[in-house]
């Protein structure tokens, strides 16, 4: 991949694209603003130390760590820093919290002019075109002296992270598509077990009956299937669903060419369409999250950042899983948020390895994090009491092996925004067939890699 250090008024003027198209309330980017009054003032569970030791040699480290959290987010990861600073006295980290809105432009911004940051974030889904750029630097030359050992990180999530057989960041969480429910609708409609999960069989037809017994057994006035009608979450299902169906990456392995696989995503799409149409989904739904959150809705699928909301929310029995395994093989729409050491002046190999020591500190400590609903990156974490005693995580952990990320493209939102956002959006409005959806979406990625 490219490395280039200087920054260009297009680049940053591409960020600044990417960023606009990234907000919203489902975006995927933080805990919602009811999570965050949730997980406000919340005392963190106990810490575990990092093997990695954690002085160096009796001089204090100091470093500049830039987050994009605020809300729950931003608690927990200041609760981190907190708790690293206080067992860590010869690293001290200072947490800068920026806008989410403006973090991508600043960081290329500040890096290109010399005065990034220490330690960043970044999320999987970015981390190519940070590479790019010059902003992220390869974490192998220090990796090991950091106590940084690979092989105790989700392979899944850890892959996403390495370009061109180098690690570029230290992945903490995974953020995947998943499937939420109301236990009193689907026990009112005859399809909730003794076991609080609902009576669903896992394949094309099943779910649609599934919501067939639900659209004819529930009042007239709850939606079956809360989704939003446009843009991230159907994007999202038909992602997981094309994934399920074994499709390519709608970009090929070199980068420079278009691979939509048309007839899976054809298919993927008519199933989708096929919700719309049938009633299944109601149509031009004002909020989604209203709908489900205040109990008109039976199922609604989005990102793990909705748990600590529907935590939060008075009298809302829920609960969570796994998107259905609709096609051949479980898979789903996700991202990561990661840890990642910018280019500065000097690239003071005794700050970088005390800044992986952090990342790996963080990544061992996924139980804190996790509160606003994210999965650990570390297996270990998940069996920790302090991991287990928070509700509903465990019901959907298992995903973090099953999502499907993008190829390390710097078009990847790009794409995103201006191919298959666009033609979808017409699939679901009834608007354009799913063949021509896949004709429009090949066209259209294959210019955007050519620009």
């Amino acid at each position: 991949m490219k490395k280039s250090y200087g920054l260009t008024l297009a680049a940053l003027a591409s960020v600044s694209l990417l960023l606009n198209a990234c907000g919203g309330n489902n975006g995927g980017n933080n805990a919602s603003p009811s999570a965050s009054a949730a997980n406000s003032g919340s005392s963190s569970p106990a810490a575990s130390e990092s093997a990695a030791p954690s002085d160096n040699g009796g001089e204090k480290i100091n470093l500049s760590f830039w987050t994009l959290f605020d809300g729950g987010d931003g608690d927990n990861m200041q609760a981190l820093v907190d708790e690293f600073n206080k067992t860590h006295p010869n690293i001290q980290v200072k947490n800068t919290k920026l806008v989410w809105g403006e973090y991508y432009t600043k960081l290329i911004t500040a890096v290109g002019n010399g005065t990034g940051p220490d330690i960043g974030i970044s999320h999987t889904s970015r981390l190519p075109d940070l590479i790019d750029q010059g902003v992220a630097t390869s974490l192998d030359d220090v990796a090991a002296d950091a106590g940084v050992d690979w092989g105790t990180f989700n392979q899944n999530l850890l892959n996403a992270t390495v370009v061109d057989g180098e690690h570029y960041a230290v992945p903490i969480d995974t953020h995947p598509f998943i499937m939420y429910y109301n236990k009193k609708l689907l026990k009112d409609a005859g399809l909730l077990g003794d076991d609080g999960k609902p009576v669903l069989e896992q394949s094309a037809d099943g779910f649609v009956k599934f919501l067939d017994t639900l659209k004819s057994k529930l009042p007239a006035k709850i939606t079956p299937f809360a989704l939003s009608n446009t843009n991230d979450d159907p994007y999202r299902l038909w992602w997981a669903l094309y994934s399920q169906l074994g499709g390519n990456d709608v970009v090929a392995d070199d980068l420079k060419t278009a691979a939509v696989d048309a007839d899976k995503g054809a298919k993927a799409a008519d199933y989708i369409q096929k919700l719309f149409t049938n009633g299944y989904i109601k149509k031009n739904d004002p909020d989604f999250y209203k709908n489900f959150q205040s109990g008109t809705a039976a199922i609604m699928m989005t990102g793990v950042w909705a748990t600590g909301t529907w935590e939060s929310t008075k009298g809302l029995e829920f609960g969570a899983m796994p998107i259905p395994k609709i096609f051949d093989k479980e898979a789903t729409w996700g991202d990561s948020h990661t840890i990642i050491l910018p280019t500065t002046k000097d690239n003071d190999p005794a700050k970088r390895k005390a800044a992986l020591i952090f990342a790996n500190w963080v990544a061992d400590n996924g139980q804190i994090w996790a509160k606003a609903g994210h999965i650990p990156s570390k297996p270990s974490v998940l069996e920790k009491p302090e991991f287990k005693a928070l509700p509903y995580r465990s019901d959907y952990v298992s995903v973090a092996d099953t999502v499907k990320f993008s190829k390390p493209s710097t078009k990847v939102w790009q794409i995103r925004d201006n191919s298959s956002f666009k033609f979808l959006n017409e699939v679901w409005a009834n608007k354009m067939t799913p063949a021509e959806a896949m004709a429009k979406m090949q066209e259209e990625t294959q210019k955007i890699l050519n620009e």
